[in-house]
């Protein structure tokens, strides 16, 4: 089964990603490739904006962190031509905008794992970090990095 095929299994739909400040979507180095900070955004616009723990609670968090995964491979589309030429995420970084306090980051980030593991399986499992942060760019809830194998 193709990726496609899973996709189109679960009632995905893979976002169209275009970058619109000066970066790359993703640079390979090798079988490596590095795909840049993805926000929640749908269209340009911002989608769950605030802080977890004081605007935003867990379970928007992880719809916010689910949408920033799409955006991720959007993004690993956009440089690859095909989510089929992944053979494994091997890390996501996760930065979750925190109130004071908060401190259940890696539950917040669990809705872009679970997304990955949904569609790629087994090779959707990954290495991650999940941190707090007191401010993410035009006041995403969430943004994340992702370091994608390549297949040969």
């Amino acid at each position: 089964m193709t990726i496609a095929d899973r996709l189109q299994e679960l009632d995905i739909v893979i976002p169209e990603v275009k970058p619109r400040f000066l970066f790359e979507p993703g640079v390979q180095a090798g079988n490596l490739l590095f795909i840049s900070g993805a926000t929640p955004e749908i269209g340009g616009m911002m989608q769950m904006p605030g802080r977890l723990g004081a605007d935003l609670d867990v379970e928007t968090g992880k719809k916010a962190a689910r949408l920033a995964a799409l955006n991720c491979l959007g993004q690993v589309q956009a440089v690859l031509g095909s989510l089929d030429r992944v053979e494994r995420i091997v890390r996501l970084m996760g930065y979750v905008r925190s109130a004071e306090g908060f401190g259940e980051q890696p539950l917040v980030i669990n809705g872009a794992s679970e997304l990955l593991i949904e569609i790629f399986g087994n090779a959707g499992r990954h290495a991650r970090a999940a941190l707090g942060t007191s401010e993410l760019p035009f006041g995403a809830a969430v943004e994340l990095e992702m370091i994608v194998q390549v297949k040969d």
